[in-house]
C-alpha cells in the first residue's frame, strides 16, 4: 500500500474495505447507470412522473407532458425496452404504466431530495 497521509487511516481503511466488498459488478453497475441515464432526460422523467399517477395511453401522455405523439412514443419505447414502464393492449390502444414500485421510489426520493438543505 502506498504511503497515505491520513489522520484517520484506520477508520478510513475499514470503511474502504467495507465499500470494496459491496461494490457492484461491472454488469450491474452498467445496468444501474442505464436506469439513471433514462431518468435523467426531462421528457422521459415527465412521462414516468405522470405514469406514477396511473395508467395512460400515448395520447393522454402527450397531452400531459407536451410534445408530439411520435416523440412521446419514442420515449415510451426506450422506457419500456429498459424495464422502467410496461404496456398492455386494450383494444387497438396501448396503455402504459410503471413496471414496478422501485421506479416510483427512486423518482419520489429524488423529488423529496429537493427539500433537503445541503451544507
Amino acid at each position: 500500500m502506498a504511503n497515505i497521509d491520513c489522520e484517520r487511516l484506520a477508520e478510513h481503511s475499514a470503511t474502504a474495505k467495507r465499500a470494496k466488498e459491496g461494490i457492484l459488478s461491472g454488469t450491474d453497475l452498467a445496468r444501474v447507470c442505464r436506469i439513471f441515464q433514462l431518468l435523467s432526460d426531462p421528457g422521459r422523467l415527465n412521462i414516468v412522473y405522470a405514469l406514477m399517477k396511473g395508467e395512460m395511453c400515448v395520447h393522454h401522455l402527450t397531452e400531459v407532458c407536451g410534445g408530439t405523439v411520435s416523440a412521446v412514443s419514442h420515449q415510451l419505447r426506450l422506457l419500456r425496452e429498459n424495464g422502467i414502464i410496461k404496456a398492455k393492449r386494450i383494444g387497438q390502444h396501448m396503455e402504459y404504466s410503471i413496471a414496478d414500485e422501485h421506479v416510483c421510489e427512486i423518482v419520489a426520493l429524488a423529488v423529496k431530495h429537493l427539500e433537503c438543505e445541503v451544507d
